[in-house]
């Protein structure tokens, strides 16, 4: 069963390096405030979920930090890969970074993973308003990765408990989400919309 969690892990990063790719070429313009704490929020999760006893099914938390900050590395390589920040991104941006605070001071792993999600949604806003109005500044396939990582995530899992089962669910919910708003316009078009 472990095998299919570094699998999971395997299909994060393979699909973020499509990510990265079109980030260096400019045709995915990451949002700096949402990649950086996609990057610090699962690595906390990641954390939590030691310190309450989720061994393997955690490296899929581990995967959605570590593959979020190689493209935030990235989208410094290019100066036109970027998505330009406005009040929204850093709203959101603050409103994550009080939840992480808030989440720190819990020192209760069911409560610290409950703010990560709330933080890790606040710094995602601003990527879905993005992907709404602009869908191709945004690649897929990092997000089916993504989806697949957490799954394999949920399939490993000895019970369902919300410390083991939460973020990882979260996680996939978000990328499926992104996946449907990167689409969205073409599906509309396909049915004649």
């Amino acid at each position: 069963m472990h095998y299919l969690v570094i699998l999971g892990a395997a299909a994060n990063i393979v699909g973020t390096s499509f990510y990265i790719r079109d980030t260096f070429r400019g045709t995915t313009k990451p949002n700096r405030v949402t990649w950086l704490l996609w990057s610090v929020i699962p690595f906390i999760a990641f954390a939590a979920e030691l310190a309450a006893g989720v061994r393997w099914a955690t490296l899929p938390v581990f995967a959605a930090g570590f593959t979020p900050f190689m493209v935030l590395c990235a989208s410094f390589f290019n100066r036109n890969s970027y998505w330009k920040l406005g009040t929204l991104d850093y709203l959101c941006g603050l409103l994550s970074i009080i939840a992480i605070v808030l989440w720190q001071l819990t020192g209760e792993p069911s409560v610290a993973i409950g703010f990560a999600i709330l933080a890790d949604t606040l710094a995602t806003v601003p990527t879905y308003v993005k992907t709404w109005s602009y869908p191709e500044t945004e690649s897929s396939a990092t997000y089916f990765g993504g989806v697949f990582s957490a799954a394999t995530g949920m399939i490993v899992l000895p019970s369902f408990t919300f410390n083991g089962l939460a973020f990882l669910v979260y996680a996939a919910s978000t990328c499926l989400i992104l996946i449907f708003l990167i689409y969205r316009k073409r599906i509309a078009s396909s049915f004649g919309a």
